[in-house]
């Protein structure tokens, strides 16, 4: 019996064309009541620490403190209404990534999405897509709250190679018969640990690596328009 075959995707610049963690904090601070302005200085600080070429898991940690006391039921309404909101609007899923990830499907090989998002923004994709299996970033939740820290290390680099391992031990395969696509250089553990190994245009690094050693490199979309801010409904949890 040939072993089980699984694809792992990535989500930020792959299944999608924008960021699901930028698009989803700027809904929910509107959503909040907090004006254009609040986004716009979290985001901003992001940022300079990546510019500075602080770790992008440091970063990732640093994101989840604008959820620090959040009401988790809050958050998972939003979320869907989020992603709701922008595939009514279209261009927010990458059609070469679904397409692939459909093909997948269809063979019978099981399609995991790893991803240094987490869950509450990511269960409604996979939802949409049909995917069961998700390894995402794990918030704290005390109480029924964020706490703004993690439970373990963001699934970014290494962490995601790790998580895709016990993906493929738990469904009994190994990385070598797998397939994975990732659109950052960060990714290029995981897509080096697979058999098969799919590159999404986006970070010329990785691009430039993907065509030296001759993987397939699938376009991304242009990312579409953020969502008015107007449209930013707000929600009560319980």
């Amino acid at each position: 019996m040939s072993p089980q075959r699984l694809a792992f995707f990535d989500v930020d610049g792959t299944l999608t064309t924008g960021t699901t963690l930028f698009r989803f904090l700027r809904y929910y601070l509107a959503a909040q009541g907090h004006g254009p302005h609040v986004y716009e200085h979290r985001r901003q600080r992001l940022k300079a620490m990546a510019a500075v070429d602080v770790p992008r898991e440091v970063v990732n940690r640093a994101y989840f403190t604008n959820f620090r006391d959040a009401d988790a039921t809050t958050v998972t309404c939003l979320a869907r209404a989020w992603f709701e909101a922008e595939t009514a609007r279209g261009g927010f899923l990458n059609p070469s990534a679904i397409e692939a990830l459909d093909r997948h499907a269809s063979r019978g090989e099981t399609v995991v999405i790893v991803s240094g998002s987490f869950p509450a923004v990511l269960r409604p994709l996979a939802d949409h897509l049909g995917v069961t299996d998700l390894r995402a970033t794990e918030p704290e939740i005390v109480h029924g709250r964020y706490t703004g820290e993690l439970l373990g290390p963001p699934v970014i680099g290494e962490a995601k190679t790790g998580a895709a391992m016990l993906a493929a031990a738990l469904h009994g395969s190994g990385l070598s018969s797998c397939y994975a696509y990732g659109d950052h250089l960060s990714d290029l553990p995981l897509l080096e640990a697979v058999g098969t190994p799919v590159a999404v245009a986006g970070d010329p690094r990785l691009d430039r690596y993907a065509r030296r050693h001759g993987w397939t490199v699938l376009p991304c979309a242009p990312e579409p328009p953020e969502i008015p801010l107007g449209e930013c409904v707000a929600v009560t949890g319980s």
